[in-house]
């Protein structure tokens, strides 16, 4: 039996890409209406689920924005989506796949950079204007920044002179 610990590899690695090709094979091959189990999460739920557990986020509340800071490294800005749905719920997200090798024979002797779905979702506070949110991406760092709306004017007490008879 090969000790893949000799080549750097960590058996808990390789079941772990084993299990992520499984997990990425398409929904078709879930079995579709009908052909799935109801009592388990579909295989999108589960790869979302650990795409939003792996995408680390930070964010910020300065006076006039929210800011919100995600680590996407190895992807491209035209590989990366940003958008707000629900009205209240801004979605970040990208993938990264898999490089296939042009020369054949090649073999990773050890594979950790992450591959696969980054996402983020975040519920927006009230006062965060949606229409207008901008983004930035740098160096593998995505910055969303939204607007927050101005606090509505205090209400003046309203005076009225009543007449006595």
């Amino acid at each position: 039996m090969t000790d893949f610990r000799n080549m750097g590899l960590d058996p808990a690695q390789l079941i772990e890409f084993t299990l992520h090709d499984i997990l990425d094979y398409s929904e078709e091959t879930s079995g579709g209406p009908g052909g799935e189990a109801h009592h388990a999460p579909s295989r999108a739920y589960v790869r979302d689920a650990k795409a939003m557990a792996a995408t680390p986020a930070d964010v910020k509340d300065t006076p006039n924005a929210y800011v919100f800071v995600i680590d996407m490294p190895g992807l491209k800005q035209d590989q990366i989506k940003v958008h707000v749905e629900e009205e209240n719920v801004l979605v970040v997200s990208g993938e990264r796949k898999r490089e296939r090798e042009k020369d054949q024979g090649v073999k990773y002797l050890r594979m950790e950079r992450r591959l696969g779905k980054y996402l983020k979702k975040f519920v927006l506070p009230e006062n965060a204007d949606t229409d207008k949110i901008s983004a930035s991406y740098q160096d593998g760092v995505l910055t969303v920044t939204i607007q927050k709306k101005p606090p509505p004017e205090p209400k003046k007490p309203k005076t009225s002179e009543v007449q006595v008879a």
